[in-house]
Formats: structure tokens, sequence, C-alpha cells
């Protein structure tokens, strides 16, 4: 029987982004101020299902913070120094729609540590599914600054920790948040030594100083890391049969033909049909085949090496569920518990279009997707 090895800090629940209109700052202009979508009772609520329906596989695992010399891997000291130092004083916001509280930092280095604990577990290979449960999420982190609240690099602290300390070579990273991972991106956007692939909404840049990337698919990489940084921005309305145009065209091949050592999962659940923040419908069924064939590009790619990071997703009730499904799939086990909140049908023809656009602009470098 696979086990589950859940890496969980209480830190991530005492982290607090102010109080707006949903997520930016407060005008006046509205009678009360709304909590900002990144709440606690996110991770709440996942530790929760996890608990009642797969507590005979969870194994709870603590965590240590990442160390600044982890953090420095990605992330310039300075700015590291300048978050901490701004969570010390209070916290506030950061950009527009990121901000922090005085438990901000610890938070953020937990998580971290948390990714680099579930990327660890991978490299021993017992069959086990690691899954870091963490808050703040990481993905829009970028070197020298946050965005999307995300302060640092999660996923990106955990792949250059198995470059620089284990007898790993490549690491794939597949994020299937339904906002870009213009972080992640950034981090490795020259380089070849880790293969990049992000499913998301075509959404652009929101804020042309902290998130400059736009994730479209000429965003491709530079110098050796030029086919390396692969954007499939799709369609508002895509659903479950689109993503599994999406993975069958585009991302099982790619992945096939890089073969990487280890597979490292930023696994956002707000492509979920009613998620506030994102405009896809993609059902808890859904992300059981996300799971399913996470776990099975591992087994034929990469030696069953992979982990799970938990990123975005921001309906507190159907996050859970559409988590369930992403580690129902991962794990092999059929609950039977159904999706509450299936009720969209999606734009399949819009899906199939811009995947066979988007495979086309990747055919020179990666043939397999012809």
């Amino acid at each position: 029987m696979t086990d589950l090895h859940v890496f969980w800090d209480d830190s991530f629940t005492a982290h607090t982004p102010p109080a707006g209109e949903f997520e930016t700052k407060w005008s006046g202009r509205l009678a009360a101020k709304e909590p900002h979508p990144d709440r606690e009772e996110r991770v709440r609520n996942i530790r929760s299902i996890i608990e009642h329906v797969l507590d005979d596989r969870a194994n709870w695992q603590s965590v240590a913070p990442a160390t600044k010399a982890q953090l420095n891997r990605v992330h310039s000291s300075e700015y590291i120094t300048e978050f901490e130092r701004f969570c010390e004083a209070g916290g506030g916001r950061l950009t527009a729609e990121t901000g922090a509280n005085e438990a901000s930092y610890s938070a953020a280095r937990h998580a971290a540590g948390a990714a680099i604990q579930a990327a660890e577990t991978a490299i021993d290979c017992d069959d086990s599914v690691p899954y870091a449960l963490v808050r703040p999420s990481g993905h829009h982190a970028q070197p020298t600054q946050a965005d999307g609240f995300c302060f640092f690099n999660n996923i990106a602290v955990a792949a250059e920790h198995l470059l620089q300390t284990e007898d790993i070579e490549r690491v794939g990273i597949l994020d299937w948040d339904v906002h870009h991972g213009n972080g992640t991106q950034e981090c490795f956007y020259d380089r070849d030594d880790v293969l990049f692939v992000s499913l998301h909404n075509d959404h652009w840049s929101w804020d042309p100083n902290a998130h400059p990337q736009t994730g479209d698919v000429d965003e491709y990489g530079v110098g050796t890391g030029q086919g390396y940084n692969l954007n499939i921005p799709l369609p508002p309305g895509t659903g479950n049969s689109g993503y599994e145009a999406a993975f069958d065209r585009i991302v099982e091949p790619v992945f096939e033909a890089y073969d990487p050592d280890v597979l490292l999962i930023s696994a956002g659940q707000d492509p979920g049909v009613v998620d506030p923040l994102g405009r896809n419908v993609v059902t808890k069924r859904g992300f059981e085949s996300f799971g399913r064939r996470a776990r099975r590009m591992a087994e034929k790619y990469s030696d069953g090496r992979f982990a799970i990071v938990q990123e975005g997703g921001y309906q507190v009730s159907h996050l859970a569920y559409a988590t369930l499904g992403v580690l129902e799939g991962s794990l092999g086990v059929e609950t039977g518990i159904e999706d509450p909140f299936a009720w969209l049908d999606e734009d399949l023809q819009s899906a199939r279009a811009a995947v066979t656009r988007i495979a086309d602009r990747f055919t020179n470098d990666w043939p397999v997707v012809a």
C-alpha cells in the first residue's frame, strides 16, 4: 500500500495577508472589508479532508525551515533580509495583491523547507507519495521580489537543493496552477538542467513591475535554456478533457523526451470549477487524472521519483475536494467521493484549438509533439 507523506507545520496557518477588497487594498468605498483569498482555511480544509478520508495512508511529517543558505540558492540575500525585516516590522502590502504579517517570514521559510523535505523523500524512492501541504505558495516568487501571494519559490528552492546535494542532473517541474508560474520560469529561464512546463489560463501579466512575465508561448527560454521553458496558456472554460488533450499532445511526450531524474509538481488546484481566481472548470475527477498522470510519468521517466508541492486554490471548500482528487490519483486509490461542485460544462473546442496551436510552436525543439 502506497503511503502519503504529508509535510506540515502550524506556521502555515499564522500567515495572514491584509484584508481589503478581495485581493486588493481597501478603498473605503464598500461597506465591509473582505478577507484576503489566501486564507488559512485553505490548508486547514485540505488537512481535514486528508484526516477524514486518507488517514490510514497519511504519515504527518514535521518540517524544518529552509536555511538562508538554501534560500540563497534561488533568492538574493538582499531580498531575503528585506522580507525578514518587513515581517519583523509587522508586515503590510508588498504589491497590490501580496501582503504579509509578522508571522509570514517564518511560514515562508517553513514552506520552502517542506518542499525540500518532500523532494528529498522523492529521491528515497520508497513507493511513497511526498506532499508538501504548504502556505504561502511559491511559484510566483522571483529571485529578488515577491509576487502573487508568494515570497520564496518553494519548488525552485527544492529543485536547486536536489541539483546541488543529490546525484541529480535533470529536474522536471510541472505546474498546473491556473496562473502562470512566472517566478519558477524566471529562476531557470537560461538553463537546461530544469525543464519547466506550465499549464495555465491565458491571463498575461497582471502587474508590469511585480509580474513582468506574460506566460505566452514565446517565453521559451534563452541561451542554453532555449526550449526548456514551455508555457501552455489555455483558454477560459478549459476543463477535464481540454487538460487531457494538453497532457496527451505536449506534456507527457516532452517529459518522456527530456527524461528527468526527478519530477516535481507545482499543484495549484485553482483550475477548479468554482475557483474565484480562475476561469477553468476542472472537477475533482479531472484532478484525479492529474495525480494519476504525474505518478505514471514519474514511474516511466524518473524511476518513480516525484513530489507534490501545494500552490494555489482559493475556493476553500472545492480546494479540499480537488486536492483530494490529486492525492487519490497519485496514490492509486478510489474513495468514491464525488465533486459537489461539478455543474459547469467545458469549452473543449477552444481548448483543443489552443493545444494544437501551442504544439505547433514547440515542434522544432520537441519533434515528439508534432
